[in-house]
């Protein structure tokens, strides 16, 4: 048995919880906070056999695209002086954890 633990973007885990589920997996969604852009993503735990976990991480890759987004940054020039331009980032996507799981016990 396998326990993936899944961090997509908010915009993306909708869709990919319901892929999920539509496919009879359970999901379980955490809320979290990611660190570059500080922004929202949700991190899914999934438990499932091991000759699933391709399949989960297919549907996982299908629903959380990966694009460009524009975001605003800041440079300094001197002191008190800032100017803000934007820059292009990559955004979306999955980060996906495979771990073995030794013991899964439903009560």
């Amino acid at each position: 048995m396998k326990l993936l633990i899944a961090i997509v973007s908010n915009d993306d885990s909708s869709s990919v919880i319901s892929a999920l589920t539509s496919e009879k997996y359970q999901v379980t969604k955490l809320a979290t906070t990611g660190g570059f852009l500080r922004a929202g993503n949700t991190t899914l735990i999934i438990g499932t056999d091991d000759e699933k976990v391709e399949d989960v991480v297919s549907i996982i890759g299908k629903e959380s695209c990966r694009r460009t987004e524009v975001v605003p940054a800041t440079a300094s020039y001197d002191v008190g002086r800032f100017a803000t331009y934007p820059i292009e980032v990559q955004v979306g996507g999955a980060t996906i954890f495979v771990l073995n799981v030794e013991q899964f016990i439903k009560l």
